[in-house]
């Protein structure tokens, strides 16, 4: 376990001392997809982000779940679709990052439709959610990677693994 520890340390510590700018620059696009984890079952999801200035991007989303709850002795099917955009600070130039990394935090803001059956005994609504997010991309090639980010708020908590590709 030390020797692990260790190993961990000069991972962090190597990513922490090259010289590197974000990979996302200002007026470029990249299209994100792929599947999250959360409570209400596995959200597809799809995105696009703009270089907005430099390390900040703006972006929106839309995912699409459905579920199924049993609940006193019946067994309910229930679906989410959410639509949002977001906002990203990216640490690459901050923490001289490598170009292949790109690690961000933000906010995002959505609406969110929430469909169960009529004689669902909870209830579930729709509305205004607001989130916090922290993520990552590794970059197999200059435009091919893939992405990680894990959130909570009051719309979803979990998290999304996926792909990106920069256009």
């Amino acid at each position: 376990m030390k020797k692990l520890s260790i190993i961990f340390l000069i991972s962090v510590a190597t990513l922490f001392t090259a010289n590197a700018q974000s990979p996302l620059a200002r007026g470029g696009k990249q299209l994100n997809a792929g599947v999250g984890f959360s409570g209400w079952g596995v959200p597809l999801y799809l995105g696009m982000d703009f270089g907005a200035l430099q390390n900040l991007t703006l972006g929106f989303e839309g995912s699409i779940r459905s579920y199924d709850q049993h609940v006193h002795d019946r067994n309910y099917n229930s679906s989410i679709i959410g639509i949002s955009a977001n906002g990203n600070y990216h640490f690459n130039a901050l923490m001289s990052i490598p170009s292949n990394w790109d690690f961000y935090a933000g906010l995002n803001l959505g609406f969110y439709f929430w469909s169960s059956p009529s004689d669902y005994p909870y209830k579930d609504s729709s509305g205004l959610g607001l989130n916090a997010q922290i993520g990552g991309r590794y970059f197999f090639t200059n435009r091919f990677g893939l992405n990680l980010e894990f959130g909570g708020g009051n719309a979803f908590s979990g998290g999304k693994f996926g792909i990106t590709y920069i256009l």
